[in-house]
């Protein structure tokens, strides 16, 4: 059964959200944003077992003008948070942040005066990845998940979907 047989007539009917959402989560350019171990695991998604570019996503952007997903990867200082809210404020709309293993996500083990209970505090995150250091897989699963929120989301300006 080839595509010819499925639309008669050349012609394919879709909403004008659906199609950007598609695009949006095909294209997304991650800024990788490493600050401990967690990026270690970060930047295996990218070697050929795990294989990231399967989502497009094969270059770490140095620049976030040029990103549109965060990934914190590890715990974050007091002294590093105003750099990585000005490098979120930096970054075009529409984007959105993943929080990457325990110390991003709540501190970790780190209870203590020196690093931010969790990234939240400065960013909005979208995504939430548990663990210590957390597998590679587990970003792929949640890249996928970031993949299914942009598909809901809305094109009106100031409406997102409540964060998961």
């Amino acid at each position: 059964m080839g595509l010819e047989e499925h639309i008669p007539n050349g012609l394919l009917l879709t909403t004008m959200e659906k199609a950007a959402n598609w695009a949006r989560k095909s294209s997304l350019w991650p800024l990788g944003f490493g600050l401990a171990c967690c990026a270690i695991e970060m930047l295996c998604t990218a070697a050929s077992r795990f294989d990231i570019s399967r989502f497009g996503m094969e270059i770490f952007r140095s620049s976030p003008r040029q990103a549109d997903l965060m990934i914190v990867a590890g715990r974050v200082s007091n002294k590093m948070a105003p750099v990585v809210r000005l490098l979120y404020e930096q970054m075009p709309e529409p984007k959105w942040v993943i929080a990457m293993g325990a110390c991003a996500s709540t501190g970790g083990v780190f209870n203590n005066y020196a690093i931010i209970q969790g990234v939240d505090k400065i960013v909005p995150v979208d995504i939430y990845i548990p663990g210590c250091p957390p597998r590679p897989e587990q970003l792929l699963e949640g890249i996928m998940k970031l993949h299914r929120k942009i598909e809901k989301e809305s094109l009106k300006k100031g409406q997102r979907i409540k964060r998961i």
